[in-house]
Formats: C-alpha cells, structure tokens, sequence
C-alpha cells in the first residue's frame, strides 16, 4: 500500500450498546510509522474503539478503514498484531516454554496445526530477540516476572511481522520498576523497526516519553495531537475530559540497562 496513506482511518464513527452511545462521532487517523496513544478514564470508549479496530465489532454508524480498505471487508488481519492485558495470567505451572508462546503467534500466517520449517523457526527467534528476551527462550512463561512475560507476548505478536501493533493497557499486571524499560522497548520498536503502534493506556504521565501522538477519547475524540500539543494543553482541560483533576506525572528517565531484563 502508499506508505503515505494511514493504516487507519476512521470517519464520523459511532457506536453504541443498548440505548447508551459508547463512540459519538471519532474522526481518527493512525499515520504510518507512528506511535499513538489513546487516552481516557474508564467508561470512555477505549475499549469498543479497539474491537471495532480489530474487526471483533463492526461498525453501526460511520466507517473505518484498514490499510486503505473498508472495515467489514478488510481480510488481511495478520497485518495487526495485537497485545492485550495480561494482568498475571500466567501461574508457575503453565506448561509452554517462551519459545512456544512466541510460535503460537504464526498460527494466523501458518495455520493452526502446520509444523514449523526452518524459516520459521528462524522467525520465531528474531521475534523473540527483538524483545530482549533471547536468553528465556527455553524458559517455562510462567517462572518469568510480569514485564518479562509482556515482552514475550509482544514478541508474539511480533512474529507474524505485523505492520501495525496494537497494545490494549500493556502495562497492567507489570511492576512499577518495569515499566519504564517496557515503554523503552516499545520505543525502540517505533524508531529501529518503523513499526506502527496504536496503544491505550491509563498511564497519562507515559504518553510523552516515546509516542508521537495522543488521542484523548471520552466517548467523543476531544484532542488528536502531537506529543509537543498534548504537553501545552492546560491541565484544566484534561481533567474536564476525565471528569476528575488529573496530574501528568513524567517518570524518571533511568539507564536502558537498568531493568533490562524487567525483573
């Protein structure tokens, strides 16, 4: 496709479940090569507007294209990865390896039960050496820390080399000492790989750090900006669209080896 068309594009989009409007009329684009990050407190929205991206909804009023294609005829969906909240899911017992996991992520190129060849062993391994995770490779996922086994899934993800990675909450479940390295991670995907990210968090002091734009989503979409306009926006203005005071609160830049491993 044009590079310089967005992998997204969303127009007058609405949706709602029952009687209660949950999307009033988003207008969005994700650009190719950019890393967004949607914003907005519980109930906003966030979580039917990924549904609808991921084609788990389809949409009642307005549209949405994928890679220059109408939503409910879009079929390439190995062109999206996605990482979803993990919140610990994983007890010591699991039995899959890193390895696995990470293999598990091709079922959408490869079918479910075709057995793995060379090339894509060899695909599995980048996917998990592009995460740091290289040294766990044999490692049971459930003996790892929560960051460590986000990054597993995000190698996951990674190992149909998807052109778009879509991460809903990412950090949740994953201590406060890791989730710097983690957004770090993330960072270094955008800038060396070129990969497109879309990401929701709650974690508003986060978005200035690596994204290169923030939506703000409270059922309408009331900023779409750079980081830089995001920053300058009064924080009146983004407490009216929580409902509640908001503080950005920047996290202390620490050295990328530092948590390496996300322990």
């Amino acid at each position: 496709m044009d590079t310089n068309q967005p992998l997204i594009e969303i127009n007058n989009l609405s949706y709602r479940y029952d009687k209660e409007n949950v999307l009033e009329n988003v207008n969005l684009q994700v650009e190719n090569g950019s890393f967004l990050a949607i914003v907005g407190p519980n109930g906003s929205g966030k979580s039917t507007l990924l549904k609808l991206i991921l084609g788990l909804l389809n949409p009642q009023h307005g549209e949405i294209r994928m890679f220059g294609k109408d939503s409910n005829t879009f079929r390439e969906r190995e062109k999206i990865g996605f990482v979803s909240q993990k919140a610990n899911s994983f007890n010591t017992g699991f039995p899959a390896t890193v390895f696995e996991v990470v293999a598990s992520g091709l079922a959408k190129k490869l079918g479910l039960f075709r057995f793995l060849k060379k090339e894509d062993r060899e695909m599995v391994y980048r996917a998990i050496s592009s995460v740091g995770m290289e040294k766990f490779a044999g490692r049971n996922i459930g003996e790892l820390s929560g960051g460590q086994q986000q990054r597993v899934f995000i190698a996951r993800a990674l190992a149909g080399t998807p052109e778009l990675l879509v991460l809903d909450e990412p950090t949740v479940g994953v201590d406060a000492k890791s989730v710097q390295s983690f957004y770090e991670l993330l960072g270094k995907l955008n800038r060396e790989k070129g990969l497109t990210l879309l990401m929701v968090t709650h974690d508003i002091g986060a978005v200035s750090e690596k994204v290169t734009s923030v939506a703000c989503l409270n059922k309408e979409l009331f900023f779409h900006g750079s980081t830089k306009e995001f920053e300058q926006l009064k924080m009146e203005d983004v407490s009216g669209i929580y409902g509640h005071d908001v503080k950005l609160i920047h996290h202390d830049h620490q050295s990328e080896k530092q948590g390496e491993d996300m322990a």
